[in-house]
């Protein structure tokens, strides 16, 4: 009877499966999402940012306010002169009325009410506050395309790094065997001992660049779990294919919409109106005030006094407008104009320098894309070429024609030029995505497309 399986061994082979997934940009993107503290940072600001439309309608609501206090209190008031009438009293002149808390309890309780009718500086604190929300808007969609971004970026960090540490270890195979092969063949005195020495040479020196691959690889599986939190197996990490014949939209229609879309643009245009905003704000610092006002309150004060125990309770009962017209402010109006309109000039540039910037990234992205598919097919034919040389050299070698010096430079030469062409893969696809963020358009479709031109590694 066969042993079945233990639990823990299935476990084991369920995990390997899941590390051996192949792990594709958009899984990427999604873990980063969930994971990145960079991009939670951004999010909490882009709330707090959507809450000040809020604080914005709210300045022209009602504001009511409860008032109490609680004291204590002495009152002396002394009436001379005073006249008297009262049924069954009569009138009388001259009526003198005193009154004593020496020592006494005082409380207060108001109630009060104001909503504002005319307030130019309420308005103006109103657009800051949406402008203001705004540019969080912008943003937050500028933090949503550079996670992409960054994704990917890592992603290809991550694959590029695994991709030279394999071909490395393939070369220092081949060259182990070539090591092996010449010392045999010396023995044999089929070889000079230089045979040997070069061979070892290049193995010893292969072996130091795959200690650095190593780390390097290293290095940046770290910098891919920061990220996203995961941390994938080698066999999970994918590389772009050949590249495939796609319309790239002329130069201009990119130009075109990344003036318009461009996440960085929007930030920089927010902060000029932000910064416009603040200044149409100082124009209304002598501005008068109209509102409404209602209040309802009730003051009592009791205790002892001269002539015993006392109290006095006054209910005050009000409603009406209040205006308020400010003459001086000290010089701060003029100051606070002065600073508004250098941080208007200083937005303006900033976003002007941004435009710059921004149709120099196009004109540069654009060129590696299209571009790209030319140097793609140059290096695809070098590593054939390369291939074909390293066989010849083989076959020469066997042959007596090439020494050891030059299948070595052979090998190293074809296994230079396959990484090269990886590279350029991966360059042309990410510029292809900056592209798309540039013009504000790097979504997760754009990423399902991507995910379409990986392959496994060879």
């Amino acid at each position: 009877m066969r042993n079945r399986p233990r639990p823990a061994v299935l476990l084991l082979a369920l995990a390997m499966a899941s590390s051996a997934h192949a792990l594709d940009l958009t899984e990427t993107w999604r873990a980063a999402a969930r994971h990145d503290p960079e991009f939670a940072a951004a999010r909490a600001a882009h709330e707090a940012g959507r809450a000040r439309r809020d604080q914005a309608a709210a300045l022209w609501r009602p504001t009511v306010v409860l008032e109490g206090g609680v004291a204590r209190a002495a009152n002396e008031s002394a009436t001379r002169g005073a006249r008297f009438a009262a049924p069954g009293f009569g009138t009388s002149a001259g009526v003198a009325f005193d009154t004593s808390v020496a020592s006494g309890t005082a409380g207060r309780l108001a109630v009060a009410l104001r909503q504002p009718l005319v307030d130019r500086d309420r308005d103006a604190q109103a657009r800051q506050l949406d402008v203001a929300a705004d540019l969080a808007d912008a943003e937050w969609g500028a933090a949503q395309q550079a996670l992409v971004l960054r994704a990917a970026e890592r992603y290809f960090d991550v694959a590029l790094a695994a991709e030279r540490l394999r071909l490395l270890v393939r070369q220092q195979s081949s060259v182990d065997r070539m090591v092996v092969e010449a010392r045999d063949r010396y023995r044999l005195g089929d070889r000079p001992v230089t045979d040997t020495h070069e061979a070892g040479a290049r193995a010893a020196s292969l072996a130091a660049q795959r200690l650095a691959a190593e780390t390097d690889l290293a290095v940046k599986r770290a910098a891919l779990a920061d990220l996203a939190g995961v941390t994938p197996d080698d066999a999970a990490m994918r590389l772009p294919g050949p590249a495939r014949d796609e319309a790239l939209a002329p130069l201009d229609h990119w130009l075109a919409q990344a003036a318009m879309r461009n996440p960085e643009l929007r930030r920089a245009e927010a902060q000029v109106r932000a910064a416009d905003a603040g200044r149409r704000r100082t124009e209304t610092a002598l501005s008068p005030t109209l509102d409404l006002v209602a209040r309802l309150a009730r003051a009592r004060l009791s205790g002892s006094g001269d002539f015993g125990h006392a109290s006095h309770t006054v209910d005050d009962r009000a409603i009406g407008v209040q205006l308020a017209v400010p003459l001086y402010t000290g010089g701060m109006r003029s100051a606070q104009r002065a600073e508004a309109g250098a941080n208007l000039e200083h937005a303006r540039f900033a976003f002007e320098r941004a435009r710059q910037q921004v149709a120099l990234q196009v004109r540069a992205a654009w060129l590696d894309v299209s571009v790209g598919r030319s140097q793609e097919a140059a290096l695809a034919a070098a590593l054939t070429a390369s291939a074909a040389r390293l066989d010849a050299t083989r076959t020469g070698l066997d042959a007596g024609d090439r020494t050891t010096q030059d299948l070595l430079d052979a090998e190293n030469d074809a296994q230079a030029a396959d990484l090269a062409l990886a590279q350029a893969r991966v360059r042309r696809l990410t510029a292809r995505l900056r592209l798309a963020a540039l013009a504000g358009e790097l979504h997760e479709a754009a990423l399902a497309q991507a995910d379409a031109l990986l392959q496994a590694p060879r």
